[in-house]
């Protein structure tokens, strides 16, 4: 493809906007991908000469597509085996130079997201991540105005009153991280604890796919035993953990034979892990070698 066209192209302008929007609605990279998928094949049957303003355009497809998808999918989340957890994706170090950016697309506010109704998970969306006033939202949901504002106002209370507290102190965070991941690597119950605040809760993600905690655990040693236990089975000899940004902070990725095995995202408060996920279904980690600096 000529390189001129590539970048005069409205799609290839605003994907990663795109991928953004799409991700932050469904908290899956697959599903992010079939819509981004569906978006281009529409834009091309539309007669892009009578498109005043592509990138609007574009938006509202992503968000309407992300919207039908996800509404079709609660059901099965609802039926879910165990905790669901989003589905981790690796990010660039320069995602989280920005606080807000990065919060915006960490586990924890993703999980945040999920307690919304899809409707008011795109509107917060649009609004508070990505700018966009309740005219343009109205236009994009084809909805009143009126009602946007309204969806707007309870979404956001919802989610500041959900969202964690947590330190973004990166030399802080980079600290637990590497104390984390020797006490994970050493078997090292004492130094596990400590790591943990003693209200830390810790949700792993097996989806029914593999053995996974059923319901959040609670304490430090809960939470440390049941991690080394699972560290310790015999299909995690060889586990290597290394850190990685995930979702938008640094967090630790565990490999099992030279793929993906876990991936460990928490949150740090006064120094100690204060809530931790565990998300080992397979199936949610194949992103992980797909989305690098991918989020806009």
């Amino acid at each position: 493809m000529d390189d001129t066209v590539a970048v005069r192209d409205p799609f290839i302008e605003h994907r990663r906007l795109l991928f953004s929007t799409a991700y932050r609605m469904l908290g899956t990279v697959t599903d992010a991908e079939d819509v981004l998928q569906d978006t281009w094949l529409k834009w091309n049957d539309t007669d892009q000469s009578t498109v005043i303003h592509p990138k609007s355009y574009l938006v509202r497809t992503v968000t309407n597509l992300s919207l039908n998808r996800l509404t079709s999918a609660k059901a099965t989340r609802e039926t879910y085996i165990g905790p669901w957890l989003p589905e981790p994706l690796l990010t660039s170090p320069n995602v989280a130079e920005g606080t807000e950016l990065a919060d915006t697309v960490s586990t924890a506010m993703l999980v945040v997201l999920e307690t919304l109704s899809p409707v008011e998970r795109a509107v917060f969306l649009l609004r508070e991540v990505f700018g966009y006033s309740h005219a343009e939202i109205a236009d994009t949901l084809d909805r009143p105005e009126a009602t946007v504002r309204q969806i707007a106002h309870r979404a956001k209370g919802h989610v500041q009153s959900r969202r964690p507290r947590f330190d973004t102190d990166k030399a802080e965070r980079a600290h637990v991280t590497e104390q984390f991941m020797a006490a994970c690597s050493g078997g090292d119950l004492k130094a596990l604890m400590d790591l943990l605040a003693p209200d830390v809760t810790a949700w792993s993600d097996g989806g029914g796919v593999v053995t996974a905690a059923r319901r959040p655990l609670h304490g430090p040693d809960h939470v440390a035993r049941w991690i080394l236990g699972v560290l310790a089975k015999p299909v995690s000899a060889g586990f290597t953990l290394e850190s990685a940004h995930i979702n938008g902070e640094l967090g630790a990725l565990a490999g099992i034979g030279g793929n993906p095995g876990a991936a460990f995202t928490y949150d740090i408060v006064d120094g100690r892990i204060q809530n931790l996920r565990f998300q080992i279904n397979p199936n949610k980690l194949k992103g992980l070698y797909i989305g690098t600096d991918t989020l806009g």
